[in-house]
């Protein structure tokens, strides 16, 4: 029997073949898509935790998910300089409890595209990191620094004001983390301050997890392999897991955890006892960052040591009582103080700078977590649009281009399986004559991600097909997989369905008053399916861009009704294979 593998058009067709495998690209390749075509999913309290009985939609009056959005990473986009993150930010595993459905917050699909750096540089001035993303996990879930947002102002603590120092956020609001060491703000923005637990079980990385009680564990065996890259901070340096080689040169010299320069102001390894001192000054790492002193909170009763970051101290900075020098890094500690070192890894065998998740023996988060008050790199990644040439290596959600898996034969039973998009229905045709394909099946559901059909042949030579034919409503705006593209200067790979968002930057006279009437917009042949127009001067135009597409720059035309001349932006936009 022959197959072909399946690439959705209007139809997949299965082939058998074989590909020349491209070199490795740790910027590309180390997101996690296996479930970026499920749907996102969340229990609210301990009793469906236990039952195993999870939501796809939810609502507790602040956060509202009324449809379902698909998990994670929607998109992947590259160019030379730069690698482009589409996210829901919800996670791929499924999320919550959250203090059993105390806790006021719940995640919301949020739609994002964060940019990261490819070729980092060493920072030259001191860049403390700031509230919100700091950079991604390889899930699309944002990740959030070791704040929780509160600072010492000098007579109160305060969400809203100045100081130096900060509450740090595991030992503060660990009690609201679900399972997966994650939760999320008032906007819904659903991120991790410190190990990723249940990530790291995706991923393979040393975590156990129990199917009864749903609960993530540190493996008890021993470490077998280094951890994987989790994430990538907006300086552009990865984040690894735990486990790194025991010398940072030399990857044949075994595994072990690494293991943080932080420790707490307690009177042992050379610091100050803030029992005795009460805080009267920063450790020496957070003078050197804030360039100031100041004291913190007292008494200890209320504020307990270890509540703060600046609790802690950095061993390079302290003496080493057994001699009479300062504790080496590389020799007493692993991590430097921003919890990174330069190493070799897997992924750069070459060596490059990485930070590593801190945690204990039991996984157990230990500070800074993952990564210290400030970036050892340049911070230039962000929330952005696309303005330049970009490669698409990766659509999911309704855009996933499904894979039809070699067919398995027994007998006259034929059994196909393929990876599918939760909420879709499939057609299954076949063919033997080269001319007319036969349906075989329809209205196959979805099983979460994946679709299968079992059906009888007795023909060899027969090939196989799949149809997507329909799917169920869902939050299309960060479940589509698009991203949003500027005109002039954007790019696309066309695709089976691909939804892009055209962001038209209106140019020459005065342009019309904001929500002036469009009457179109449109990309070569293409005519956008909605247009927007609430800021003057920026015209908003949503694309579907189907697997035939003309390829090659396309001429933008924006039409106003009894508005200006029609706005040409000719090779305004770009469409590549």
């Amino acid at each position: 029997m022959k197959t072909n593998s399946a690439q959705l058009a209007l139809a997949l067709i299965a082939a058998v073949f074989l590909n020349t495998a491209l070199a490795a690209d740790p910027y590309v390749d180390s997101w996690l898509t296996t479930y970026s075509s499920k749907y996102a999913r969340i229990y609210t309290n301990d009793a469906m935790k236990a039952s195993g009985t999870a939501l796809t939609t939810w609502n507790n009056g602040s956060q509202k998910q009324s449809s379902p959005a698909y998990a994670g990473v929607q998109g992947i986009y590259s160019s030379a300089s730069w690698l482009y993150l589409k996210t829901s930010g919800l996670g791929q595993h499924t999320m919550g409890p959250w203090q059993n459905g105390t806790f006021p917050n719940l995640p919301k699909n949020q739609n994002v595209l964060y940019r990261i750096p490819r070729n980092p540089t060493i920072h030259t001035t001191t860049n403390l990191t700031g509230l919100g993303a700091i950079g991604y996990f390889v899930d699309g879930v944002a990740m959030f620094d070791s704040r929780d947002g509160f600072v010492w102002t000098g007579s109160a603590e305060s969400g809203n004001g100045t100081g130096y120092w900060n509450r740090e956020a595991y030992v503060n609001e660990g009690a609201t983390f679900d399972p997966g060491y994650a939760h999320q703000e008032q906007t819904g923005t659903h991120h991790y301050h410190a190990n990723p637990i249940a990530l790291r079980y995706l991923l393979g990385d040393h975590v156990d997890f129990n199917t009864t009680t749903k609960i993530y564990s540190e493996s008890t065996n021993a470490v077998t392999k280094h951890s994987p890259i989790l994430g990538w901070v907006r300086d552009g340096y990865p984040l690894y897991g735990p486990y790194g080689y025991s010398s940072a040169s030399n990857s044949s010299s075994g595994l072990r955890r690494m293991i943080s320069g932080f420790v707490l102001r307690n009177g042992q390894n050379g610091t100050d006892n803030l029992t005795n001192t009460l805080r009267a000054t920063l450790p020496a790492w957070a003078k050197r960052l804030y360039n100031t002193d100041q004291s913190g909170a007292t008494p200890l009763t209320t504020y307990p040591v270890s509540r703060y970051m600046e609790d802690y101290a950095y061993l390079g900075d302290l003496t080493n009582s057994a001699t009479g020098t300062n504790y080496q890094l590389g020799t007493h500690f692993d991590l430097d103080e921003y919890n990174g070192r330069w190493c070799v890894t897997p992924e750069f065998p070459g060596g490059t700078y990485a930070y590593f998740v801190s945690m204990s023996s039991n996984g157990t988060p230990v500070f800074p977590n993952n990564i210290g008050r400030a970036f050892y790199g340049n911070p230039t990644g962000s929330t952005t649009t696309i303005t330049e040439t970009v490669a698409t290596n990766f659509l999911g959600g309704a855009n996933l281009r499904e894979v039809l898996n070699a067919p398995s034969k027994s007998g006259s039973t034929v059994v196909l399986t393929w990876s599918a998009v939760e909420g879709g229905t499939y057609r299954v045709e076949s063919l033997t004559n080269l001319t007319l394909w036969t349906t075989n099946a329809t209205g196959i559901a979805a099983v979460l991600n994946t679709g299968s059909n079992t059906n009888t042949s007795t023909e060899s030579g027969k090939f196989f097909r799949i149809n997507r034919t329909t799917i169920a409503n869902y939050d299309g705006a960060p479940g589509s997989g698009g991203a949003t593209f500027a005109v002039p200067g954007g790019s696309v790979s066309r695709g089976s369905g691909t939804n892009i968002i055209l962001s038209v930057t209106l140019s020459g006279p005065p342009s019309p008053p904001a929500n002036a009437p469009i009457t179109s917009v449109t990309m070569g042949s293409l005519t956008a399916s909605s247009t927007s127009y609430a800021v003057q001067g920026t015209v908003l135009a949503n694309f579907t861009i189907p697997a035939n597409a003309t390829l090659g720059a396309q001429t933008v035309v924006v039409t106003f009704q009894n508005g200006p001349p029609p706005y040409t932006f000719t090779g305004g936009f770009t469409i590549n294979p």
